[in-house]
Order: structure tokens, then sequence, then C-alpha cells
């Protein structure tokens, strides 16, 4: 299927039950842990779970501005895409990224319950063990990679004016 396709697929059909209450660090590296449920393009009936976290951190190098480095998000498997490719139709559809390192490290499980059902349990298992830092999210399998990113993204949007202010305390010589 065409890049493209799978965005707008992702866009439409990307859902967060329940998402992360806590922001990004502004310094620091950030663990992102998140469940990502999605119905079986295989197996009628059965969901594909994937359970990983995207670390964002600081690159060990200078990245330019709006270039972020997205690592284990399996672009050229799944998409037949570059790395590259895909930061350059982020890029050119005005998805801008802080010019950060995101790492997705996850392990991939099939379950036989349905969607549905699976992602009640999941929420209900989050409430109950007060678990308010793993995002709980649903979407396309085939583009399951933009849904986490679409994710990360309405994080790294939510936090902007906060980490304004931290980079702004930090560097006003204020201690």
């Amino acid at each position: 299927m065409d890049i493209e396709l799978l965005w707008e697929k992702a866009r439409e059909r990307t859902e967060v039950i329940r998402g992360r209450a806590k922001g990004l660090a502004t310094f620091k590296r950030t663990d992102v842990p998140y469940v990502f449920l999605s119905e079986s393009m295989v197996n009628d009936g059965h969901t594909v779970i994937r359970k990983g976290k995207v670390l964002v951190e600081k690159p060990l190098i200078l990245l330019p501005e709006d270039m972020p480095m997205f690592e284990g998000f399996d672009f050229e498997e799944d998409l037949k895409a570059t790395n590259e490719a895909v930061q350059m139709f982020l890029f050119m559809r005005g998805v801008r990224f802080p010019s950060l390192k995101y790492n997705n490290i996850y392990k991939l499980e099939i379950s036989e319950e349905p969607l549905s059902k699976l992602a009640e349990k999941y929420k209900k298992k989050f409430e109950r063990s007060e678990n308010v830092n793993t995002a709980l999210i649903i979407g396309p399998d085939d583009c399951w990679q933009f849904s986490v990113i679409l994710y990360v993204a309405s994080l790294v949007g939510r936090c902007a004016r906060a980490d304004i202010l931290n980079l702004m305390e930090k560097f006003s010589g204020k201690d």
C-alpha cells in the first residue's frame, strides 16, 4: 500500500483509549510505554498486541532542525520505505518533531480474543494498577508505526509550552 494511504488510514483510525498523564521531560530521556492493539490481518477475530516503549532522547550528534531520528519502527520491513523517506514524508506534510531520537522497542503477541474485549481488559488493568504512564492505543495493523508516531507527536505538542518555559528558565541564569 502507498505510504500516503497508510498515513491517512492511521490518521483516521488511530484511537488513544488511554493516554499518558505525564508529559515528556525537557532535558533528559523519557520512556513512553504503550500497548498498541489491532485486528489481525491474518486470523479473523484475533488481536495483534504490540507492547513497547518509545525512548525519546537527545541524539549523540547534532541534527538539523526538524529532522528527528526514528529507530525501531520497522519502516523498511513493513512499509518498504527508508527512515529518511518517512522523515521527509512527515516533514512535507507539516508534521514537525523536535530533532530528537525516537527509539521504538516492542514485542509482538497474538491473542485469540477480539479487539474490543482485549481493549476493555487492558483499560481495566491499567486503572486497577493506577498505571498513568502507559498509553492504550488502537489502530490499523498495517500502519501501526504511524499510529504510534501520531501518539508521540500528540505528546510533543502537548509538552511544547512547558518545554519553552523550562528552556527559558534554564538559560535565564536564574537558579
